[in-house]
């Protein structure tokens, strides 16, 4: 394989929807991913956290593997053992009542929608359909979780969009009270605003949100397709809130690198979801499923508290670097606010370096990998003083 030809290749034959970088990445192991010509990269992305036991982690891909062998595919009309199996460990996990399995983040959200509007219609008739979605909010890219999605910049050239969706800003309770009226059904909210530039919410609004939902009857729908599956230092970072939701959705790192999503919500909103009511061809699929199955299993006490620590070890660390303003996000989703650079530039930098790093918004952004090692963490430290120690203050640059 030659990195300039499939550069070229990808370019005169895939849509231009991203803005790739001009790299090739051929094989990976842990936390390190290969380029065809022997180029070696330490990744702090995990493919924007989707590996989150690294690049081909053995026991993932021998029952990923194990079952492709045995039974890849079938229809929803028949049970498989990994799906229930899944299904019951998230359950237990979580505390919620039923899954319904899909194929990624946006499906996931799309999914607590209908959901949450199926309970209002059930309980209180066809007017009751709205979904408040907060401000520097990202749900998904198709049409309905886009619309859900509280960023202008997303609502360009695919208008007109669904309706049933207002916006209130993070933090302000009385905002969000004064907008619920009759024609309300749900609150649908991110944790840690991870597109929006990795921003915890404060435990007290989320606090708050939860009394209104339960005051007015409305579903709480927490989106956590990214901060899930110990991203945060626990199963889900509803954990550090105290945080019960009605329905939460996860997808990313429950799949350990295979495109899955989930639909968990309790008993109250699970009753109206019948046969007909929902559906995916592939959702649930044996061979994700299986490798979902090794990544709950692996996500044990022990194991979390490793997230913790490396988690410990690496806003300290950041913490100590120059142009550094600030850190914000929670566990191992980290956000870098900077004084003086930009973010952009640091990632470039980064990456001449061997340091795969993203960004969201006008910060830096950390995703890597729950397997993580203190080593590995040191080593990003090194390669981040590397690059900011040599690089001079910039003038601010317009937000997109």
């Amino acid at each position: 394989m030659d990195s300039e030809k499939v550069i070229k290749r990808d370019n005169e034959y895939v849509l231009h929807t991203y803005n790739r970088s001009p790299i090739v990445l051929e094989k990976g192991h842990g936390l390190y991913a290969e380029g065809p010509e022997g180029q070696k990269y330490l990744d702090f992305t995990s493919g924007i956290g989707v590996n989150s036991l690294g690049y081909c982690d053995l026991a993932w891909a021998e029952a990923v593997s194990q079952q492709a062998h045995k039974l890849q595919h079938t229809s929803n009309l028949y049970y498989t053992a990994p799906c229930g199996k899944l299904a019951k460990k998230l359950c237990k996990r979580t505390g919620q009542s039923r899954v319904f399995f899909g194929n990624s983040g946006a499906e996931a959200n799309e999914g607590a929608i209908k959901a949450a509007r199926k309970y209002s219609v059930d309980h209180y008739g066809k007017d009751r359909y709205n979904v408040i979605t907060l401000v520097n909010s990202f749900h998904g890219r198709t049409l309905a979780t886009l619309t859900a999605t509280g960023q202008e910049v997303f609502h360009n050239y695919f208008g007109p969009f669904n309706e049933g969706f207002q916006y209130v800003p993070a933090g302000d309770i009385e905002a969000l009270r004064e907008l619920v009226d009759r024609h309300t059904c749900a609150v649908m909210m991110e944790l840690i605003q991870g597109e929006g530039g990795v921003m915890a919410l404060d435990p007290e609004y989320v606090q708050a949100v939860r009394a209104l939902c339960d005051e007015k009857d409305l579903v709480l729908i927490v989106d956590e397709v990214q901060t899930g599956v110990g991203r945060t230092g626990t199963f889900l970072c509803c954990e550090h809130y105290n945080l019960k939701p009605d329905i939460v959705t996860l997808a990313k790192g429950l799949g350990g690198g295979l495109p899955i999503g989930a639909v968990l919500m309790n008993e109250k909103v699970a009753e109206g979801m019948g046969p007909g009511t929902h559906g995916s061809t592939f959702g649930g699929n044996p061979v994700v499923c299986a490798g979902a199955n090794v990544v709950v299993d692996r996500l044990d006490q022990s194991f979390l508290a490793q997230v913790s620590e490396r988690a410990v070890q690496l806003r300290t660390g950041l913490a100590k670097l120059p142009h550094v303003k600030n850190i914000s996000g929670i566990g191992l989703m980290v956000g870098i606010e900077f004084f003086d650079v930009q973010a952009a530039d640091v990632l470039a930098a980064c990456r001449e370096k061997g340091l795969l790093v993203l960004t969201a918004k006008t910060r830096l952004r950390l995703l890597p990998p729950l397997t993580v090692s203190e080593h590995e963490v040191d080593m990003a430290l090194e390669v981040l003083a590397e690059v900011l120690g040599t690089m001079e203050p910039t003038a601010p640059k317009e937000q997109a």
